[in-house]
């Protein structure tokens, strides 16, 4: 009935496999849970995840080279032996002790893709990692109500439910680079594609928070990805919250404006992110500034 699968890149995750394995034997369905290691470099980790082996229904495999995070998905995909397919990213914990159940009991004929959100926890983290702690309670925790506002931006890969058949029409792009984004690209195909999302309340706990300045710097790659799948025409200007603001200040003079600013003020924007109080308006404009900044060396 269902198939469980989850990519993994240096991420222990016996917790999250037996939480969802304990969760599966309770019900009559039939399933399996399919773990596919990106070839992590931490062997330790790799090793503690091979018990997962002897939990029945399990697989975990490793690969002998890194294919990266679009890649690894389709794989996943592919190999499922089930038509119901639950992506689970390595570092996520369900809310919910009948979160399989919620998944399950909101399929209907129609249902295509399914989507239960996320959560932060609620517990302040350490100062060096605030900025990914802030930024992710205040833009992506957001309730089904909210999420259904916009319900392909505020789609995240981290924890769907998918039948095999859209894989038929829509895939992870492989041919892109390894940079980020690849879940906007993913629901911007999905659009066009004209296949529906539905937005459900059953979220997971996102754990894996890294560091201020890992997340800056994921930031700033995540921008270089938005500005080549705009140069490559993968996504259309008007999609996003950083091009569609870059359209309108383009012929204004103003992009030339925030592109000198991203070169003067850069180090202040990263003092305040990586500080005890970072501001996410200074972290919208240093993503701007350095997206003006990017295509004014066109």
């Amino acid at each position: 009935m269902i198939s469980i699968l989850i990519p993994v890149y240096n991420y222990n995750i016996l917790e999250l496999v037996s939480e969802i394995h304990n969760q599966l034997s309770d019900q009559t369905n039939p399933f399996e849970i399919l773990c596919l290691d990106d070839c992590s470099t931490n062997l330790s980790i790799q090793e503690n995840n091979k018990s997962i082996n002897a939990l029945p229904h399990c697989n975990y495999n490793i690969l002998s080279e890194n294919i990266g995070r679009s890649a690894i998905r389709n794989k996943l995909a592919v190999s499922a032996r089930y038509d119901w397919c639950l992506f689970l990213d390595a570092d996520v914990m369900p809310k919910h002790k009948n979160f399989i159940d919620l998944y399950l009991n909101a399929i209907s004929k129609k249902s295509e893709i399914i989507y239960g959100g996320i959560l932060y926890p609620e517990k302040r983290v350490k100062d060096s990692h605030l900025l990914r702690w802030i930024y992710g309670k205040d833009r992506e925790a957001l309730s089904y109500k909210q999420r259904n506002k916009n319900k392909y931006l505020s789609f995240l890969t981290l924890s769907f439910l998918i039948h095999k058949s859209v894989f038929n029409k829509v895939s992870f792009n492989e041919d892109i680079p390894n940079l980020r984004h690849e879940d906007t690209l993913f629901s911007f195909n999905l659009k066009e594609h004209k296949i529906e999302i539905e937005h459900i309340e059953n979220p997971v706990y996102h754990l894996g928070i890294e560091s201020s300045e890992t997340f800056l710097q994921k930031s700033l790659d995540s921008v270089e990805a938005i500005a080549l799948f705009v140069k490559q025409d993968l996504l259309p200007t008007n999609y996003t919250r950083i091009t569609k603001m870059y359209a309108k200040i383009e012929n204004k003079g103003i992009s030339k404006v925030l592109s000198t600013f991203y070169v003067k003020y850069q180090g202040a924007f990263r003092k305040n992110l990586l500080s005890k109080k970072p501001s996410l308006k200074i972290f919208d404009l240093y993503r701007l500034t350095y997206y003006c900044y990017l295509n004014s060396k066109k």
